[in-house]
Order: C-alpha cells, then sequence, then structure tokens
C-alpha cells in the first residue's frame, strides 16, 4: 500500500499550472541530482533488457536520433497549429 502523499506546500494551489510545473520539475531536479539513490522498478529493467535483446538481434531496424527528433518536432508543430 502506497504511503500517504502529504498536502502540497502553503501556497501550491495559488501558483499557476505553469508555475506548479515548474515547482514539481524542481522538485524532481533535486531528486534526480543524486541517480544512484533513484529506484529503478523492475518492470523498467525488463523493458530496458528487452530493447537492448531486440537491438543486438537487429541493430539496423531502429531510427537514428535525428529521425526521431526531427519526426517528433514536426509532429508537434502539426498538433499545436490545429
Amino acid at each position: 500500500m502506497p504511503k500517504n502523499v502529504p498536502a502540497p506546500p502553503p501556497g501550491f494551489d495559488d501558483l499557476s499550472v505553469d508555475e506548479q510545473i515548474d515547482y514539481v520539475q524542481s522538485l524532481w531536479d533535486r531528486i534526480a541530482a543524486i541517480p544512484e539513490q533513484v529506484p529503478v522498478p523492475e518492470r523498467h529493467l525488463r523493458i530496458i533488457r528487452e530493447r537492448l535483446e531486440a537491438y543486438k538481434a537487429n541493430p539496423n531496424a531502429g531510427r537514428s536520433w535525428e529521425e526521431v527528433r526531427t519526426d517528433t518536432e514536426r509532429e508537434l508543430r502539426e498538433h499545436s497549429s490545429d
């Protein structure tokens, strides 16, 4: 059973959504500053192992980061103009 999550700090609900996101991002940045302390769920590790094995079996099947980035940026532009 998960632990109860404490209420947000005073004033959090008065922030705009953008400010709330910035606040949460800054909290994550503090946590991620020590990556060896961030737990990785077993299901994530399993997915990584599966993808590495698939890559090793067929290294030419994937796309380069540049291709993925270009496609993603294009899709974002298309959706933002809707």
